[in-house]
């Protein structure tokens, strides 16, 4: 038994029951008498510190996702602890200790995104689960630090589980799922951060799971998540979720049911109320004290590893000074970050703009709008510009024209609001490159309630670009000058039928802070783009099962049966990459991985950076119908060099699982593919280049033997 268990076993004790139970509320009262201070546990962190001010703001979640460089997520993940806790020592020595000003933060959001229409997607890191395993790992370690026993700051695993969408009706959702989707899909980011975070905490989502609602199961919070993933932290729930058993989900006869059914089910914190009626759950014998005890002792044990019950000055991070919050080293890191997750979809090579280009329009209803750089769960800048701002600071001695052209999505204007249409076409036909500034904004696509200019709860209806913004591109590419796509959205976009008429396509998501400034980066050369997709760019809505259906059949690259319009892994450089000699170059049997040696060249004038990209396949009935992802790794190459890269590669994300939901570690065929994109003969045509395969034989639960 840990001291920090210890200490806590001794201060619940001294407490009276209507007091443990107030500390089982997110808002947790002071208790005088025993020198404990009120607590609000409510802290977002999902890509910055938010909602306590300034804070440095880096891209959205799943623009860091397509940076595919788990390495530059940690060092992002530390400058948000840093900030964090530098904010806490001065909330904290002032006496205020209210909401999103704590050390327990709520992120990372690390469902799948299964469905381009989920609102809320943006929040997470793809639709692979792999990638945001790795990448949750990476932030996890970041966020928390490496001493387990004085955690900088406690990250929360959210939301556990099978959590995406729609939004509208979450409060009662029933999701349901096999048990070969829950494991392998849902379920597998899950175990794999737990097992290599270990995060302090996680949240219960708000949706039921085949007929049990999460924050009251007690099968999925105490055998899957305590005995079978291991998880040896405290259970949060969604907010408002443990009123939903009786509300929504109708599983409980009363509030006082409801708040029984959840903390017996092993959820030691409430995000509202409802554990207020713990008292009469109680006294009407629903739950025992012994359940409220050991809650109030997980959480009292959490808030000690933290330090917050040891002198200021001896407590982690004491020497942390607000002065670093919004630093420049910060906010360098910050546009660096933002550089890296923009994916450039088509080039026919209008990009880099070149010198003799001497005027440019600046075109679209996301030209100059601030908001479309921080998407949701954000802190607040303390300086930032609009692509429009950045692009007259940034690319040189130009004749910069604007016109905001349309609406957002309004496509009947009343006869008295402002209608830039026709000055669009006017400044276009002055200019030499057109830059059209499309997309949508966080106000049209989050979680319900934000999302206010939504009309489906948050999510979208349609993956086409809005109807206003299609009308101005298609009178901008009849002018017969070349157009460069912008588009800022948290999710895939459908170009068609454009994709073949732009002359460029960049996918800058919502790209925090110093967005702009990267942007007009890129536009310039001074940055090459590296990013990948971490979601599939489907061609239309007719392509996607009905949004309530859990099944994965059909979904994301490794189910689908069509082709994309843009796949995931895919993404282009200013560079001319070529991979050969792929082979094994090592077997470490005891902790069951693999390495993987590959040559890259760079045959350009141009320095840049590769994802190698790792696939794997198996002959089983149990495989997915597409490969998998198994390995990446961002490399430097230089331009006109060489380089041999190392990828290791795990063999549990190789392994297959089975209808029951079982993992299956047999001897079997196997085929690797290396490339800096998904092995399919689409994405072989956009990237004009081809994976390799290397075939090797799995035996005895290891590659003791390979066919090369």
């Amino acid at each position: 038994m840990s001291d920090h268990s210890d200490n806590a076993k001794k201060l619940v004790s001294q407490m009276t029951l209507n007091e443990k139970i107030s500390q089982l509320l997110n808002a947790s009262p002071a208790i005088e008498r025993l020198g404990i201070p009120e607590y609000n546990w409510w802290n977002e962190a999902l890509h910055g510190v938010a909602r306590a001010g300034v804070a440095t703001v880096f891209p959205q979640a799943i623009g860091l996702a397509a940076t595919f460089d788990d390495e530059l997520l940690h060092d992002v993940a530390e400058v948000i602890s840093d900030e964090a806790r530098a904010k806490y020592n001065e909330f904290d020595s002032a006496g205020d200790h209210g909401i999103y000003k704590g050390l327990t933060y709520w992120s990372p959001n690390i469902n799948i995104f299964r469905d381009p229409r989920w609102g809320r997607g943006h929040e997470t890191y793809g639709e692979d689960p792999f990638l945001t395993a790795k990448m949750a790992t990476a932030f996890i370690r970041g966020l928390q630090g490496e001493d387990e026993n004085h955690h900088k700051l406690d990250a929360t695993l959210k939301h556990f589980a099978v959590h995406s969408g729609p939004e509208g009706i979450r409060h009662g959702f029933d999701a349901k799922v096999s048990q070969k989707d829950l494991y392998e899909t849902y379920l597998w980011a899950f175990r794999y951060c737990i097992k290599n975070a270990r995060p302090a905490a996680v949240m219960a989502a708000y949706n039921a799971i085949n007929g049990e609602p999460c924050c009251g199961s007690g099968y999925l919070l105490k055998t899957v998540l305590r005995e079978e993933l291991g998880f040896r932290g405290y259970v949060v729930s969604d907010c408002g979720a443990i009123c939903d058993l009786y509300d929504h989900h109708h599983a409980a006869s009363s509030r006082a049911e409801a708040a029984a059914m959840a903390l017996n089910s092993g959820c030691e914190l409430n995000c509202g109320q409802a554990y207020e009626n713990l008292v009469i759950a109680f006294e009407t014998g629903l739950t025992n004290e012994a359940a409220i005890t050991a809650a109030a002792e997980k959480l009292f044990e959490a808030r000690y590893r933290l330090g917050m019950f040891a002198p200021p000055k001896e407590r982690p991070c004491a020497c942390l000074d607000y002065d670093i919050v919004a630093c420049p080293e910060h906010l360098a890191i910050s546009r660096k970050a933002a550089a890296s997750s923009m994916v450039l979809l088509k080039n026919s090579g209008v990009l880099p703009i070149a010198n003799n280009i001497g005027s440019i329009a600046v075109i679209g209803p996301n030209a100059d709008v601030r908001d479309v750089l921080l998407g949701n769960y954000n802190g607040t800048p303390s300086d930032y510009l609009t692509f429009l701002q950045a692009a007259k600071q940034n690319l040189g001695n130009r004749r910069i024209y604007y016109s905001r052209g349309c609406d957002i999505v309004r496509d009947d204007i009343p006869f008295f609001v402002e209608n830039p249409f026709t000055e669009a076409i006017i400044v276009s036909k002055k200019s030499d490159l057109i830059l059209f500034c499309c997309g949508l904004q966080p106000a049209f696509e989050g979680e319900e309630g934000d999302a206010f200019n939504s009309d489906a709860g948050g999510d979208k209806r349609s993956l086409a670009l809005p109807m206003s913004q299609q009308k101005l591109l298609t009178e901008l590419l009849g002018l017969g000058k070349p157009v460069v796509l912008i588009n800022f959205s948290g999710s895939a976009i459908s170009f068609e039928p454009y994709t073949g008429r732009v002359a460029a396509i960049l996918q800058v998501w919502y790209p925090g802070e110093q967005g702009a400034n990267a942007i007009c980066d890129i536009l310039a050369g001074k940055c090459n783009p590296s990013a990948k997709l971490p979601v599939t760019f489907y061609r239309s809505d007719f392509e996607l099962p009905p949004f309530e259906d859990y099944s994965m059949r059909g979904r994301t690259y490794r189910h689908m049966d069509k082709e994309a319009l843009f796949d995931f892994g895919f993404g282009l450089s200013y560079s001319r990459f070529t991979f050969y000699e792929a082979r094994v170059a090592g077997v470490d049997r005891l902790n069951k991985n693999l390495t993987v040696s590959v040559r890259l060249c760079n045959s350009s004038d141009t320095g840049g950076d590769e994802v190698v990209q790792i696939y794997a396949k198996r002959e089983s009935r149990f495989e997915s119908r597409n490969p998998r992802l198994v390995a990446f790794k961002k490399v430097a190459v230089p331009a006109g060099e060489t380089v041999e890269a190392s990828i290791m590669v795990e063999f549990d994300p190789m392994y297959v699982f089975d209808d029951a939901g079982n993992q299956l570690c047999e001897d079997g065929d196997y085929t690797l593919y290396i490339g800096g994109h998904q092995p399919n003969a689409h994405s072989d045509r956009l990237a004009d280049s081809q994976c390799l395969e290397l075939p090797f034989k799995l035996i005895h639960q290891f590659p003791a033997d390979f066919d090369r």
